[in-house]
């Protein structure tokens, strides 16, 4: 119930501030919105990860294919757009590392039998962190890129320790055991960058 009601609040703050953005490409580009959009997504993120994702098997499934997709998606946004040598060397690491574990988790689901499926799109949430990193101006990316890194990379170790001792699927299980240490290692990182600018 205490996670249900921290959703629910989460989730309406996360609408307050994506209504505020307005329709036009000027107010999207809106750095307050999306900042409080991205931090709000975190909350979100956690609590469902806690909720949902380590209690059942299709929820493992779609929060870690999602966010695998998140991470790769932005990992290449960095790239393109990241002039720190830094944070491209972390978005290389994040783009092999995550490569990987979308390998893994193909190889994990179909262990785990056939009613059980990746998913191919981003969520909304995710697909709003990946607008917010397009409409970064030059100056903003970096910090941008690091805050929904380091959020990002918590969401899944919450729900990676949440599913770890999962007996349903032994293969998911172990593989979220696995993925813990490399999750662990990109959160640190970009966490480091982001106090480094400051």
């Amino acid at each position: 119930m205490k996670y249900l009601a921290i959703a629910s609040v989460a989730s309406l703050a996360l609408l307050a501030a994506c209504n505020q953005g307005g329709d036009s490409a000027g107010q999207n580009a809106n750095e307050a919105v999306n900042a409080t959009q991205d931090a709000t997504s975190g909350v979100v993120g956690q609590t469902s990860a806690m909720t949902m994702g380590a209690n059942t098997v299709e929820g493992f499934v779609t929060g870690l294919g999602v966010s695998n997709m998140y991470e790769l998606e932005a990992a290449k946004i960095a790239a393109a757009k990241s002039t720190n040598a830094d944070v491209k060397a972390l978005a290389a690491m994040i783009t092999k590392d995550h490569t990987a574990a979308g390998e893994k988790l193909g190889t994990a689901v179909a262990a785990a039998g056939p009613n059980v499926t990746i998913p191919t799109a981003l969520d909304q949430r995710r697909q709003g962190l990946i607008d917010n990193l397009n409409a970064a101006t030059p100056g903003d990316f970096d910090k941008v890129y690091l805050n929904q890194q380091v959020a990002a990379h918590n969401e899944a170790l919450t729900l990676l320790n949440g599913f770890a001792g999962n007996t349903d699927a032994p293969a998911l299980s172990t593989l979220a055991r696995e993925l813990i240490a490399p999750v662990t290692m990109h959160r640190d990182r970009a966490q480091a960058l982001l106090d480094a600018m400051k």
